[in-house]
């Protein structure tokens, strides 16, 4: 790749951190991961799963790679448990291309090969679909749609699990936004199972770690992740998530645990103290329930 075409990576959905020529070594690259970072990433990416039972002897997973920081440290710590860890499970990296510029693409492949996350690329065309279809709602749509091309690929291959890079702070700004905005109280969690796919589950081992030490690791390896790199998005609505994320940062100038406290909140609901609530797509209130002894 041409330095004039990185140098324009930075306006077409690449997060610039550090010169590109200021790479460090791949062995020092790794050795930081469970050093320099382990307490705030490697120590809280076993914690989630050993807390959640994310990962089990005999499990094949597809670890989903898009390019940007958080897939490509969660590529890098499953390659440090596979080496280091007591489990005996196999690891697929699979990197699906929605419509990506060239030199985008190409940037993936360049930071993957350097880091050495060997991926199987595929191709969906979901950026020229969601353009078509989606209207005023983009990211929701792509997201959907991804989802399910990731579930087939990794169903393909023959695994039981697909890993997200979802961490800590997806994780607070989503029940915000479904307080917020949907009326309701969700959270984003650990592990589910596939609803279309059979024997599929998704997980999540970053759930507990923070997106400041993601950024900090990225940054120091002198590595350029990829952002959303989607015009479609961009063409059309503002992100109502980064409105949220601004909100909770404002918030934590006056208390600094905000943010732990509405993590908290998914784990400690009171069942008698709320109006309604859903349950195997079945609705009930309070009332239902009010004159048992």
């Amino acid at each position: 790749m041409s330095e004039e075409n990185k140098e324009g990576l930075a306006g077409s959905g690449c997060e610039v951190l550090i010169p590109f020529n200021e790479r460090r070594p791949i062995q020092e690259i790794e050795r930081s991961l469970i050093k320099k970072y382990r307490k705030h990433i490697w120590s809280k990416f076993i914690k989630a799963i050993k807390d959640y039972k994310l990962v089990e002897d005999g499990d094949k997973i597809a670890v989903a790679i898009s390019g940007g920081k958080d897939s490509l440290v969660m590529a890098k710590c499953f390659q440090e448990l596979k080496r280091h860890g007591q489990m005996d499970f196999e690891l697929e990296f699979i990197a699906m291309d929605p419509g990506y510029h060239e030199d985008i693409k190409q940037l993936l492949i360049d930071n993957c090969n350097y880091l050495n996350i060997p991926i199987h690329i595929f191709d969906s065309g979901i950026f020229k679909i969601v353009d078509d279809i989606a209207k005023d709602y983009p990211c929701y749509m792509c997201a959907r749609m991804r989802r399910g091309a990731l579930y087939s690929k990794a169903q393909e291959l023959g695994c039981n699990k697909l890993a997200l890079g979802h961490h800590f702070n997806d994780v607070i700004e989503t029940t915000m936004l479904n307080v917020l905005y949907a009326g309701n109280f969700k959270t984003m969690l650990p592990k589910l199972k596939a609803t279309n796919f059979e024997g599929l589950e998704l997980i999540r081992p970053l759930y507990y770690v923070e997106e400041p030490y993601i950024q900090k690791f990225i940054q120091n390896s002198g590595i350029w992740p990829l952002n959303c790199a989607c015009m479609v998005a961009a063409k059309k609505i503002g992100n109502k998530r980064f409105e949220i994320k601004d909100m909770i940062a404002d918030l934590k100038k006056n208390f600094k645990d905000v943010d732990k406290s509405i993590f908290r909140a998914a784990q400690n609901v009171n069942m008698d103290a709320i109006l309604g609530w859903k349950k195997d797509g079945e609705n009930y209130s309070y009332l239902d329930f009010f004159d048992e002894d």
